[in-house]
């Protein structure tokens, strides 16, 4: 074989990309360093893009079609190279094809439970879940920002890096809608709509667009899930004594659990305890007259002995420790206590 036949052989006359995979964002036509032929054939598919680099600089780019590689077909290409009209010598480029449909069920999630301010509970500590769509909506941008020279970009790369972005702009953009974490779950359309270009103005910069973005699951600390599971049973009962003394019952349970000071339990036990403040208000007036009755009635069933007396001061000391009772509080019921001894 002579030198003509050996060139002849390395000249590529054939460029496209057949995607064997659902997952490659950018793939690198492998050229080995072969010079394509002038008058090569380029196929770009539907939701594809190639682009030419000549020595690193971009030259065409072309959309779905069939083309031949000739000057009028590749306008940048003929001007970077000073090529005549009619110049038909192979010519050695880079070419890379990037997909550009759109890539579903990439997901996010906070790390560490964002604390907002909530309307109705002043703090809470939310963890949230979801997944976004995203589609190539630049490929020089995304070239240049985010794939560089790599012969190959996979979904799960792009997934990576914009978990640094997306997860920290939810927790800014959640800040800002100020939907109570209640109405979370009748919102999670409606949140995602406004959420959505708030994290797309960081995404524009690597050429990436933003089509859909969906939160799929929050979730609240366990201790406040499980005090909001009692609260909503204790919403069922009429008799505001009943539900004082469960609360009394349960503050007194969680005090003993954490004998150190329970100012600790911190904005958890701080929403819970807000909870059944907002349910007592609620009823507070129908239920005053009942409430003085059934004081009034146990009071006069049976006198608290001394020792009772000093054992639920020391309880109410307890609670006053955990931050549960204010100062206020506990002073009010101290007197009315030591009144009885």
């Amino acid at each position: 074989m002579g030198l003509f036949d050996f060139i002849k052989g390395e000249l590529i006359e054939v460029i496209d990309w057949v995607e064997k995979d659902k997952d490659t964002v950018v793939w690198k036509f492998p050229d080995r360093d072969a010079n394509i032929k002038y008058g090569a054939n380029l196929t770009v598919r539907e939701s594809q893009t190639a682009l030419f680099l000549n020595e690193g600089e971009f030259a065409d780019h072309f959309e779905p079609g069939r083309f031949e590689l000739l000057t009028e077909n590749m306008p940048l290409l003929t001007s970077l190279k000073n090529w005549k009209t009619g110049f038909k010598s192979p010519f050695l480029c880079d070419v890379y094809f990037f997909s550009q449909k759109t890539f579903t069920g990439l997901k996010w999630g906070t790390p560490n439970p964002v604390i907002l301010r909530d309307p109705e509970f002043k703090q809470v500590r939310v963890k949230a879940f979801g997944v976004y769509f995203i589609k190539i909506k630049d490929v020089h941008k995304f070239f240049t920002e985010f794939a560089g020279t790599k012969s190959q970009v996979k979904i799960s790369e792009v997934e990576e890096k914009l978990r640094d972005i997306v997860s920290p702009k939810f927790a800014e953009a959640l800040a800002e809608t100020e939907v109570s974490v209640l109405d979370m779950v009748a919102n999670y359309t409606e949140l995602g709509d406004k959420i959505a270009p708030i994290i797309q103005k960081d995404l524009d910069a690597f050429g990436i667009e933003l089509t859909k973005f969906q939160i799929t699951s929050t979730s609240l600390p366990k201790e406040v899930e499980e005090f909001y599971d009692k609260m909503t049973n204790m919403n069922m009962v009429d008799d505001m004594n009943k539900f004082q003394q469960f609360q009394t019952a349960q503050a007194i349970e969680k005090a003993a659990d954490n004998p150190g000071g329970g100012a600790g339990e911190g904005i958890g036990m701080g929403m819970g305890f807000g909870m059944a403040n907002m349910m007592m208000n609620q009823q507070q007036q129908p239920q005053n007259q009942n409430q003085n009755t059934a004081n009034n009635a146990q009071n006069s069933s049976k006198a608290q002995t001394r020792e009772e007396v000093l054992a639920t001061l020391k309880e109410l000391g307890s609670l006053k420790e955990a931050g549960i009772l204010t100062d206020e509080e506990f002073d009010t019921k101290k007197k009315e206590l030591l009144a009885r001894l």
